[in-house]
């Protein structure tokens, strides 16, 4: 019994560890990011509200007989709205004092006589309360799986004119009830169809697994559902890269967990050290950390130098003297990102292979060396793009030659104007945030901190709700976009 209670109390840690993966990546949205998506959300219901069908009234009483046809939603009024985070509940949306504006067909029958035209009403003192319940699904793709509605309309009228005006007033008291009764019921089944299945379908455009390039993927599955509290709302994502060569691939996340503590903003994403790591041990496993120049690539006064420095190993290679010099610069283990506050590192490790290439022959070595390079990144937000700008910060060479140390300087001179350009260019495209499609940031500012680092920034929607949900409206016969297989990269800059 106290062996098993021991092996328990040895287990229990990595058991917490399991249950609780850190993040490669962490979004937090304020109450001022939710006040821009309640502008929005307010438009994106009223649309709604105004597609509403509500069924025809007929019945009779006495000699009266009425039929109530082709009901159309004309004018909403929603003026006192508010949407707002609550624990548990996550999303709560709430209408008060609402007007709806209606206009219907009127059949009537009152003995011989038989009267037909239409009819305009009004519905107000309107309630709607609705609660979004926030979720992970099995694809780790943030949902939002269960709604409450209650709908209420207090008050109905209907204004009536003609000849029978007084036979009107006498039956709108079954017409008006039967209309207000239909309409409350369908308000809530309308925001159902439009949360579940609508706004779903908004959700299913931030990109869960994705290709970034031909070499390698990101993950941005959710972890677990999403925290709420009164003023936030905070998604932690598993921000890991992987090759695509090894798209089960998964590397352990031992970084500092990101904690976002300021609201001032309307969102922010966080990036641990893990997140950057992933990157480049993908890049690593997918061996393209290799940059290779070769004869007129090769810069003349380094080539001078070079073949000053080996001439009695390429003289004795007469008459392949003059064959042109090839530089292999291979990166020898997964870079490393640090993180502080100070600013952001890269430091790599690697070999640089001079040969002499004569023509129809192997190739031959003239040296090998080991490079320790530290590189200042300077990272940066453009659109819905994460990117990186690096630079040279220090350099090193080591060999058994010591006469080789001369070539230092012009080596470091290579690695600046000839290297980083090169690296700059392949990572200038960057990585998508998960964020739905017509949603971008503006006013960005990036923060470091011990580990990891924040971009705090505001939205704006560059595209609107309906706009965005009828480009991806979900076909009945395909349950569009709800892989979590990888896409492949877009060619559409607006994407980015």
């Amino acid at each position: 019994m106290a062996a098993g209670s021991c092996l328990l109390l040895l287990l229990l840690p990595s058991l917490v560890t399991a249950s609780h993966s850190p993040p490669g990546c962490k979004i937090r949205i304020t109450s001022k990011g939710l006040d821009l998506v309640k502008q929005e959300g307010l438009r994106f219901v009223e649309q709604e509200l105004q597609n509403i069908t509500v069924s025809d009234l007929h019945g009779n009483e006495g000699q009266f007989q009425y039929n109530i046809s082709q009901v159309k939603v004309t004018d909403l009024q929603l003026a006192f709205s508010d949407l707002n985070f609550q624990p548990q509940q996550h999303l709560v949306f709430n209408i008060n004092n609402a007007s709806i504006s209606l206009r219907f067909r009127r059949q009537l029958l009152y003995w011989f006589f038989y009267d037909i035209g239409s009819i305009n009403a009004s519905a107000d003192g309107v309630h709607i309360y609705t609660v979004l319940q926030l979720a992970k699904d099995e694809a780790g793709r943030l949902k939002i799986s269960n709604m409450t509605c209650n709908a209420s309309i207090a008050r109905m009228h209907a204004g009536f004119s003609g000849t029978l005006r007084k036979v009107y007033e006498f039956l709108s008291t079954f017409i008006v009830t039967g209309m207000r009764f239909l309409l409350s019921q369908q308000i809530c089944p309308s925001l159902e169809h439009a949360s579940l299945v609508l706004l779903n379908s908004l959700l299913d455009t931030v990109p869960v697994r994705n290709y970034v390039d031909e070499h390698i993927g990101i993950d941005y599955s959710l972890l677990r559902d999403p925290s709420v509290s009164t003023e936030t709302l905070d998604l932690d994502f598993k921000g890991m890269f992987f090759p695509r060569v090894r798209v089960d691939q998964e590397l352990e996340n031992h970084a500092v967990e990101p904690v976002i503590k300021e609201t001032e903003r309307m969102v922010y994403v966080a990036f641990s050290e893990y997140f950057f790591d992933s990157a480049m041990h993908s890049y690593f496993q997918a061996g393209v950390l290799t940059i290779e120049l070769q004869g007129e690539k090769v810069p003349k006064d380094l080539e001078v130098l070079l073949r000053a420095t080996f001439f009695g190993t390429i003289f004795m290679l007469s008459p392949s003297v003059d064959a042109p010099l090839r530089l292999v610069l291979q990166v020898s283990a997964p870079p490393r990102c640090t993180i502080k506050p100070s600013g952001t590192s890269v430091s790599v490790s690697a070999f640089l292979n001079i040969s002499l290439v004569p023509p129809d022959r192997p190739p031959v070595q003239l040296s090998s060396m080991a490079m320790e390079t530290k590189l200042s990144a300077k990272v940066f937000l453009q659109g819905k793009a994460l990117r990186v700008q690096l630079d040279l910060r220090r350099f090193r060479i080591y060999s058994k030659q010591s006469a080789l140390e001369s070539l230092a300087a012009p080596l470091k001179t290579l690695l600046q104007l000839t290297i980083m350009p090169i690296i700059n260019e392949r990572t200038k495209k960057g990585v998508q945030i998960p964020l739905p499609e017509g949603m971008d940031f503006t006013r960005e500012v990036v923060t470091n901190h011990a580990g990891f680092l924040t971009v705090g920034a505001d939205l704006h929607f560059s595209k609107g709700l309906r706009e965005v949900i009828e480009k991806y409206r979900p076909l009945p016969t395909a349950a569009a976009y709800s892989s979590s297989w990888p896409a492949e990269p877009s060619l559409d800059p607006s994407s980015l």
